[in-house]
């Protein structure tokens, strides 16, 4: 009688998450899938075949476009990494107190704003009439207006902005259980820092640093309003592609491809990442 009522206790308390993700989640990407595969003949006639990623492959634009944004979003990853990592080792090991809470708190505040005001916030620093183009001519630094918006780097800034939250989170997590004599051990057999980085740090942090690479890149590369609002002609994002096909031109089926592919190539990402840091999806989303 106790183990039925401990198995529907834990039915219900799953039923949620499954209704979550069956719904949510795998039923809108199955239904995403066989769309792609539908071929519209006439507006009433539907047939089936792989015309829509024959038009992926053979459109330039498309696949320039889907590389481009899988080379930025992990370049971005890594910038937020490298970023991230030494404010994630301050608030683990040297914040002490009310200073780590502060800290944290400090990388949570700008999230309680939404994407839209926080991309609004960069622009308003960045355009042509921005604080830092008023700081720079101020400072002799410029002759006259200096427009930052609208080029890659504009891109990347917003992005890792967007994404250093979801970095330090896993990686204070996985440093604040490192001993510190490991470290004391490593400098005692005559390491240096990058030898102690290399071969303690690194090593420990590796599952945080997984975890957090692996949300930023799956944000970045899904991320529609930083590319759209700060990136310029030359700074095209996949997504707005899916974006036009879904809504401007109303070509279900040729969005519904493009968003599969860009599902396969975040998966595929994700996948390598892990073999190559001998990492599993288990161990690093705890």
């Amino acid at each position: 009688m106790r183990s039925s009522a401990g198995r529907l206790s834990l039915w219900l308390l799953l039923t949620p998450f499954l209704l979550w993700i069956v719904l949510l989640v795998l039923l809108p990407h199955l239904q995403m899938l066989r769309v792609s595969f539908q071929v519209r003949e006439s507006w009433d006639t539907l047939d089936w075949g792989l015309q829509q990623y024959q038009n992926f492959f053979s459109e330039s634009y498309y696949w320039r476009t889907f590389v481009r944004t899988g080379v930025m979003s992990l370049f971005t990853t890594f910038l937020t990494l490298v970023i991230a990592f030494p404010i994630a080792w301050y608030i683990a090991k040297l914040a002490r107190g009310r200073s780590k809470g502060l800290l944290f708190l400090a990388c949570l505040i700008p999230f309680w704003a939404s994407e839209l005001v926080r991309t609004y916030g960069w622009m308003i620093l960045l355009r042509e009439s921005g604080v830092f183009s008023t700081w720079l001519q101020a400072l002799g630094w410029a002759d006259g207006p200096v427009e930052m918006l609208y080029n890659d780097v504009a891109v990347i800034i917003g992005l890792v902005y967007n994404g250093l939250l979801f970095m330090v989170v896993p990686l204070v997590t996985t440093l604040e259980g490192m001993d510190e004599n490991l470290v004391e051990a490593g400098y005692d057999l005559g390491g240096g820092h990058f030898t102690v980085l290399r071969e303690i740090v690194v090593p420990w942090a590796m599952p945080g640093i997984v975890s957090g690479c692996i949300v930023v890149f799956m944000l970045t590369l899904g991320s529609y309003l930083t590319p759209i609002l700060m990136g310029g002609k030359d700074s095209a994002w996949f997504t707005q592609q899916i974006f036009t096909q879904f809504i401007t031109r109303f070509n279900w089926e040729q969005g519904a491809a493009l968003g599969v592919l860009l599902l396969v190539l975040s998966s595929f990402i994700v996948w390598i990442g892990l073999r190559v840091t001998g990492q599993s999806l288990r161990k690093v989303m705890g």
